[in-house]
């Protein structure tokens, strides 16, 4: 099963993350350098306060014009200093938050390619989509920040604390003990942002998903004139998305006013105690002055932090959907010592094979047993629901058997790589997917690096090169989203051009025909009869007349193979197949 809906605690995110920053180490420790050094720029100034004020007050004659003009240049070389070190980790610094936010996509998209067709029966594709685009989209701010700020901070903390302490022990122990409160209170209220940050992302997906599935669908709701209650729908998600937005921006207020709260609650802890300490000599007025400056700059820092912590929550919710998907198990993949297919002869033999959905735990059949022989054209017909196409789809291992074994020339399928497996077997559906692109792109997807007199060659043993050419621009017309701009049966031989071009030893036609209308079907049949020649073919069929010249026919139902024979074989015995038969030819 997939673990798409797991939870993971911060310290988990984290440690699964950090290895990203393994590529970019010398980025990463120059940032943080370059952070150290724009840090020691801005404490050096109360320092120079103090030292003003505190020599102004009490022997003025010794602060000279020449004095204040080296503290000024000294402070001048520092601001350079900043500015460099701050341009590197605005530029460089961002550049390695982008680069570990496309290694983290590219990662996850090829996990999915990996993943079975359970996974993507039970997700939907614009939660897939979010995950992989949006959700990582803060990465790139966090990868960046999270170290750089952290560091920051513990810097400023530790030098301002060290310098605050040996200024006045009392008044440093009035501020440092809000600080934990202050903490405390913005870790509780933080955890409540990662919630709504999680449900605002989950409920992203669900508005990718509603758009995606309306719009591929706009035919079929035009036809039943349902704009006004798709549109009711996504009404209804949109104001969910509202919804939990404003839950999340109440958190995100309660925390800014939480935190500017303490802040001037420390301000006046430090204004307070600092004046009484003052009336009575415990602290000096320029000493008071840097430390203003210092439980500034430290109030800043706890603020910036305070603040950042909503990018951090973005990010781990990023990162949390980011794993939520490489966690997602691989059901279907290479043993150890899976060898390369090579020219299979195309012999099939399913050995007691049991199959169950994992996911349902619904039982498709038991205990099935078949041998298909080299060359030989098999039917498989029956009852919907029966277990055809996924008979069909065990062989290429889109799904594994739950018992037995599927030899193909004596070896177990699970013995070859995906790879050489699925390569030396071609599929021809029902469903067509063309992709957005020319024609030549979509029949040379068979084996990419053909040439084009290959792919022309393919398209003529298909018998689509007539019409090809007949198109505005030939093969390299655009065909639009899923082949929009063809017909049926011109998609249906683009398909059979791409097979012809991959060349494969085992054919699989699932219901190839049965969405096409008679002329259409006429053409794309002797394709598929030249397809099939000199090889192992597996047809799914409805249309009974298109099988009439199988080598064997498979009556599969829900309690297996009951009937197998040729055409004119299974007529005579008058049983499950002649009735199928029968009803065909009276809806003919």
């Amino acid at each position: 099963m997939t673990k798409q809906k797991r939870d993971y605690p911060t310290s988990v995110l984290l440690k699964r993350f950090i290895p990203y920053y393994s590529m970019h180490k010398k980025t990463l420790f120059l940032d943080l350098i370059c952070a150290a050094l724009t840090t020691v720029c801005e404490m050096v100034l109360p320092l120079i306060m103090r030292y003003i004020t505190n020599v102004g007050l009490y022997d003025l004659a010794s602060l000279t014009v020449t004095t204040v003009l080296k503290l000024g240049f000294l402070y001048f070389i520092l601001r350079i200093i900043d500015s460099i070190a701050n341009f590197y980790m605005a530029d460089v610094g961002h550049v390695m938050g982008a680069k570990i936010e496309t290694s983290m996509r590219q990662d996850a998209y090829e996990h999915l390619h990996k993943l079975s067709n359970t996974y993507f029966n039970n997700t939907k594709v614009g939660q897939i989509m979010g995950r992989i685009t949006n959700d990582l989209f803060d990465v790139t701010e966090f990868a960046h920040h999270c170290p750089e700020e952290f560091f920051i901070a513990a810097l400023k903390a530790g030098v301002s604390f060290f310098i605050l302490l040996n200024t006045n022990v009392a008044l440093t122990a009035i501020i440092f003990i809000i600080i934990p409160v202050m903490i405390i209170t913005s870790i509780i209220l933080n955890r409540k942002m990662r919630a709504a940050f999680s449900k605002q992302r989950n409920q992203i997906g669900e508005l990718n998903a509603r758009i995606e599935d309306s719009l591929l669908g706009q035919k079929v709701v035009k036809a039943f004139t349902n704009e006004e209650m798709e549109t009711q729908k996504f009404g209804e998600d949109n104001s969910r998305f509202l919804e939990i937005k404003e839950e999340t921006y109440r958190y995100m207020a309660a925390f800014h006013t939480t935190t500017r709260i303490f802040d001037g609650i420390m301000y006046l802890a430090v204004v307070v105690a600092g004046g009484i300490f003052m009336i009575k000599g415990l602290i000096r007025p320029g000493d008071l002055v840097a430390y203003m400056l210092y439980v500034s700059t430290l109030i800043a820092t706890i603020r910036r932090i305070i603040e950042f912590a909503e990018q951090f929550q973005r990010g781990m919710t990023g990162i949390e959907r980011f794993l939520q998907i490489m966690d997602a198990d691989v059901e279907i993949f290479d043993l150890p010592d899976a060898i390369e297919m090579k020219e299979p002869a195309g012999e099939i033999e399913f050995k007691n094979v049991s199959f169950t959905y994992t996911d349902d735990k619904n039982t498709i059949f038991e205990h099935l047993n078949l041998h298909i022989r080299c060359g030989e054209r098999v039917a498989i017909v029956g009852p919907s629901g029966g277990g055809k196409t996924t008979l069909c789809n065990l062989i290429p291992r889109f799904y594994d058997v739950s018992e037995g074994t599927i030899l193909i020339d004596g070896e177990d399928i699970r013995h070859f790589t995906l790879k050489s497996l699925r390569e030396n077997i071609g599929i021809v559906q029902q469903d067509v997917y063309l992709f957005s692109g020319s024609v030549y792109e979509n029949i040379v997807y068979g084996r990419p690096e053909a040439t084009i007199e290959e792919v022309k060659a393919a398209a003529r043993r298909a018998g689509a090169d007539s019409f090809i050419n007949e198109l505005p621009n030939g093969y390299d017309t655009y065909v639009g989203e899923r082949g929009v701009k063809l017909s049926g049966g011109q998609k249906q031989r683009i398909s059979i051009a791409r097979v012809f071009l991959k060349n494969p030893r085992i054919i699989i036609l699932d219901e190839a025909t049965s969405a096409l209308d008679n002329e259409s079907e006429f053409e794309v049949a002797k394709s598929l009869e030249e397809l099939s020649k000199g090889r192992t073919t597996l047809t799914i069929a409805h249309r009974l007349s298109s099988i009439r010249n199988s080598d064997r026919i498979l009556v599969l139902t829900e309690e297996g193979i009951t009937e197998e024979g040729t055409h004119h074989e299974l007529l005579e015995r008058k049983g499950t197949y002649y009735r199928f038969y029968q009803t065909a030819e009276a809806l003919r």
